[in-house]
């Protein structure tokens, strides 16, 4: 089979197509053919090596497809099934060995292409509006990277709880992706003073919380974003890591909470990621949630896929295609 596979940590460049052995299910696995895979920062993280891994790798964590085999002791998925996942390994592959109680079904009227562009991005914007601090009518939020993968499934579901709904973008292209998913207002954060829009437009109060993806170029200010016992919540590091921090900031700025969560972390049991799961890919059946795909490219262009996502272009979902 072909597979994408790194040598060893670096760029873009180290994404090289290859000839592998076809893969054969383990206990508890199965065997997906893959329709399409995601391409996430995660993905760029374990390329980089900003995350301890073992290599060679065929990296990539989220895709969709048929299951063409089983092995032992699988219940949960058959031959045949319509399957998606967001923590497989090996997505950017014409064939995948995925921990069977980590596929969820992908419902009638849900493509193979929206369920991998949604599934790890959009149960991350899920867990964050929902769980790490659910959002209710009076609340505000302020999301960073609106017109991004996660920023534009976040503000649509944001919107849908009944908060207002504050995203920065850069361009004005990414302004009206952000406004059409429920951002209202959009603040260019390229030639606007983020911190002094959001206390203009709160009437200097400053909002509930902070959804931050974007890290070391945010972070900080973020913080003076926030209404007093508002909860900046940082979920990525797409610009690069955050500095150390004194707790006592967060006391000096208003008795802030600080978290760091991830997706792992709220699907951790099969009866939670098939709630949560089902939940996103459910709305994107019934048209409450729209996936917007940037691009859809070839496995042999992932090098390319990655420079998409790095350079901060890109409005919506990058998709590999096998």
């Amino acid at each position: 089979m072909k597979a994408i596979r790194v040598q060893e940590p670096g760029g873009p460049e180290t994404l090289r197509l290859v000839e592998v052995p076809d893969l054969k299910p383990r206990e508890g696995e199965a065997l997906v053919r893959i329709e399409a895979a995601g391409v996430n920062f995660i993905d760029v993280y374990h390329r980089t090596g900003a995350y301890p891994l073992s290599y060679p790798l065929i990296p990539g964590q989220e895709g969709a497809g048929t299951v063409v085999e089983v092995g032992a002791g699988v219940g949960e998925v058959a031959p045949g099934d319509r399957v998606a996942f967001a923590s497989g390994p090996g997505a950017y592959a014409e064939l995948a060995a995925v921990p069977a109680a980590k596929l969820v079904p992908v419902p009638q009227g849900v493509s193979s292409r929206q369920a991998a562009a949604v599934m790890l991005q959009g149960m991350t914007a899920h867990y964050l509006a929902t769980s790490t601090y659910p959002l209710g009518p009076g609340h505000t939020c302020l999301v960073h990277a609106a017109a991004g993968g996660v920023g534009l499934l976040l503000c649509q579901i944001a919107k849908s709880r009944g908060a207002r709904v504050f995203g920065t973008v850069s361009t004005d292209e990414k302004a009206r992706a952000a406004r059409e998913a429920g951002a209202d207002p959009t603040i260019h954060y390229t030639t606007e003073d983020f911190v002094a829009e959001v206390r203009r437009l709160t009437g200097g109060t400053g909002v509930s919380v902070v959804y931050d993806g974007v890290g070391r170029s945010t972070f900080e200010k973020s913080l003076d974003c926030l209404a007093a016992r508002g909860a900046m919540v940082l979920f990525g590091q797409s610009s690069g890591a955050v500095a150390p921090i004194d707790p006592q900031i967060l006391n000096a700025k208003g008795s802030l909470y600080l978290t760091r969560p991830t997706l792992a972390h709220h699907t951790r049991t099969r009866e939670e990621l098939m709630i949560r799961a089902g939940d996103v890919l459910g709305r994107v059946a019934a048209g409450t949630l729209t996936v917007r795909i940037f691009r859809e490219l070839p496995l042999a262009d992932a090098a390319q896929a990655h420079r998409l996502l790095e350079s901060r272009g890109t409005i919506g979902k990058v998709l590999l295609i096998p």
